[in-house]
């Protein structure tokens, strides 16, 4: 098939568009903090490096999609504000929910984790797009980071 691009944008390599995958599926709602441990604790409370995950959702709090971010080290993962934000603006996500694992199996985050925080915030701020929480996993179980920086209403 030809492509359907007008003339004038010879070269282009690709474009993006926004495909659902299914109109019947189950709709999630995520109320609290709870129901994001139970969507993710099976891929990262046993996890040997760190995986961040973000959770895209509508404005009524309906899951839209699970997103892995990035994939670290045992002890760290390389976290960029456009990486976080990329999948959430192509899939229309009024908020997102940050989650991230400790191999360790500690729950206290690390200074790092609470300034990564902070710049996700800053950034949706810009974009309109909400970080309501961020949650640190293992196999303890999980802590939200509201209980060391407020986040915005």
């Amino acid at each position: 098939m030809k492509p359907r691009f007008n003339q004038n944008y010879k070269g282009i390599r690709c474009r993006v568009c926004l495909v659902r995958e299914s109109e019947n599926d189950e709709i999630i709602k995520i109320n609290n903090e709870s129901d994001v441990y139970e969507l993710v604790k099976d891929e990262l409370a046993g996890s040997d490096r760190e995986i961040l995950l973000s959770i895209m959702l509508t404005v009524k709090n309906d899951l839209i999609g699970v997103e892995t971010v990035s994939i670290g080290s045992i002890i760290s993962s390389n976290i960029a504000p456009r990486d976080v934000f990329k999948s959430a603006i192509l899939a229309n996500a009024c908020a997102i929910i940050i989650c991230h694992n400790h191999p360790s199996g500690s729950l206290e985050p690390s200074n790092e984790d609470i300034e990564i925080t902070k710049q996700l915030i800053e950034a949706g701020e810009l974009l309109g797009i909400k970080v309501l929480d961020h949650l640190i996993v293992s196999n303890q179980g999980y802590k939200s980071l509201r209980d060391y920086y407020k986040f915005p209403n």
